[in-house]
């Protein structure tokens, strides 16, 4: 077995979804930070268990084909800010890696098989955000302002952002000053005491509009004109100040109440040829003209006719469902945040969309609502959050009988574990596209096309006896290979069947009878061990089974 501080040496074969590249020694994967497929390196082992291992680059020895050379360029911090985890490869070479990973995803998480075309990439690699958070905190009795470190809550200090425009470097300087000069006090995550938590901040990329928005833990700030006045001089663009109040203690960065203290309440930016108002709680594409390619995508698998009713959840402002307005007969679209659904009404209107409605609420909850009108949308696109559909969603999905799903997500895994549910309720994942959204990061977007359509005409006649099945893989929730697959990815443990049923029972999950079990009742069978159970656990988590 490895041991921690032991040096050895690695040729990197794969990449994972975290972007930290894998070797082998000693029969173990590796897993180092900062490197690329071929690479050969000399690495220093940090943590070692008896499945696996994580080390960081002593040496480089060789390089592989992926390897940028000028990985660090411009950014002093790449090493230490945990957003850019690929910066050291090539964009060929993360369009590739991104589209692998979708693949195997769908693959290894829903059983789904589908030829993938290439990672579709963004227009811009660099520059491209037009939305940012910078955590503010007290560090050596100073105030700092940046990126929370890799695995951490300390903040790494920021000069300027590669993936940000150059605007908010100058926001970012006034606000920092400002805090300094007026001795503003600074938020502890430990004790929730202090005042300024974060520091928000948004452009409009076709229109120039910038908005500022400080985060506090109270419900006014000192000097509230002098931050008003210095931030404009930073940034004559900025149009919008806001104060944005969390007192909870949470990690949740934004609160529900906004306050403007200058200027408008919102912003307006152009995205495919639509105006779209943005007040701060609105969801809005961070890479403007990534998402054109994502939604046109999106629309490509709607296969709209123009006759269709379109059921847009998680709709947002509204952007996906009415860049397709034109092309169906009636849109409705459901979000659960009351400020992003009135965005939404506003944008129809702006745009001179007559054929939407909106309606706020739980995705699922709406969702049965309409059900319950007797709505009956042709098309569905649902855009989640990177935690999947909501409990019972898919369900009520497939019982408004829609020809067609457009699965828009921002993480493939959930994306995969939706996919197999929608096709457990017979509507076939047909089509899949990956979308880089987020260049140099780990993250890549996945539309999945779902169809009712029948998959063959020709019926076969098929008999089998159930008492040969091992009906475990039928039961509600995820089956067990994909919590076995879940479980050996995150915690490197291998799992039975029958420890997934002890723990189901120990949660008050149905177990479905498995005949492949031992027949006698009093058969001794090993108990799940402590570490096993954690995982299995974190895994009907993941799954949303518990």
């Amino acid at each position: 077995m490895l041991q921690k501080n032991q040096t050895v040496e690695l040729v990197i074969d794969d990449i994972a979804n975290d972007g930290s590249g894998v070797g082998r020694a000693d029969g173990l994967a590796v897993f180092v930070p900062n490197t690329a497929a071929g690479d050969r390196i000399s690495a220093k082992i940090v943590k070692a268990t008896p499945r696996l291992a994580y080390g960081v680059v002593q040496e480089l020895l060789s390089s592989g084909p992926g390897r940028s050379r000028d990985a660090c360029s411009g950014c002093p911090v790449y090493r230490r800010c945990g957003s850019c985890s690929l910066r050291h490869l090539t964009y060929a070479e993360e369009l590739r890696v991104k589209g692998r990973w979708v693949s195997e995803n769908l693959r290894r998480i829903g059983g789904i098989d589908l030829p993938a075309p290439p990672c579709l990439p963004s227009p811009a690699s660099d520059r491209y955000r037009n939305k940012a958070i910078y955590p503010i905190r007290m560090q050596n009795g100073e105030p700092v302002l940046g990126f929370y470190a890799k695995r951490s809550h300390r903040v790494e200090p920021v000069g300027d952002c590669l993936l940000h425009p150059e605007v908010f470097s100058a926001l970012c300087r006034a606000a920092l000053g400002w805090i300094r000069r007026h001795r503003i006090s600074v938020y502890d995550e430990e004790t929730h005491t202090g005042l300024i938590r974060s520091l928000y901040l948004r452009q409009a990329e076709a229109t120039g509009e910038v908005m500022a928005c400080m985060i506090a833990n109270g419900h006014s700030i000192p000097a509230e004109g002098a931050l008003t006045e210095e931030l404009r001089a930073a940034c004559p663009r900025t149009v919008s100040i806001i104060l944005n109040v969390n007192t909870a203690r949470t990690n949740v960065l934004l609160g529900r109440e906004c306050r403007t203290l200058w200027g408008k309440d919102s912003i307006t930016d152009r995205l495919c040829g639509l105006s779209f108002e943005l007040s701060p709680l609105s969801f809005y594409q961070v890479n403007r003209r990534g998402a054109e390619q994502l939604y046109a995508a999106a629309a490509d698998f709607a296969a709209l006719t123009g006759r269709e009713t379109l059921l847009d959840l998680y709709c947002g402002a509204g952007t996906i469902g009415l860049s397709m307005a034109k092309r169906v007969k009636q849109l409705i679209g459901v979000e659960i945040i009351p400020e992003a659904v009135e965005n939404a009404r506003v944008n129809a209107l702006r745009n001179g969309v007559e054929n939407a409605r909106f309606l706020c609420g739980d995705a699922a909850d709406a969702a049965l609502a309409l059900e319950r009108e007797g709505i009956s949308p042709d098309v569905v696109v649902i855009d989640p959050p990177r935690k999947g559909c909501a409990p019972g969603l898919t369900e009520t999905i497939a019982r408004m009988k829609p020809e067609r799903v457009v699965m828009v997500s921002c993480d493939s895994a959930t994306a995969a574990r939706d996919a197999a549910s929608f096709n457990a309720l017979g509507y076939r994942p047909v089509r899949v596209q990956a979308v880089d959204m987020f260049p140099r990061t780990a993250h890549v977007e996945t539309v999945v096309l779902l169809s009712k359509g029948e998959v063959d005409s020709k019926k076969i006649r098929v008999e089998f006896s159930l008492e040969d099945m091992d009906m475990s893989e039928f039961q509600d929730g995820a089956t067990y290979t994909q919590i076995k697959d879940y479980v050996l990815e995150h915690s490197g443990l291998k799992v039975s069947n029958l420890y997934i049923s002890q723990i189901k029972r120990k949660c008050g999950i149905e177990v479905g009878k498995n005949y492949n079990l031992p027949k006698s009742e009093d058969s001794r069978q090993p108990m799940c061990p402590p570490e096993k159970e954690k995982a299995i656990r974190e895994a009907f988590k993941y799954f949303g089974m518990i």
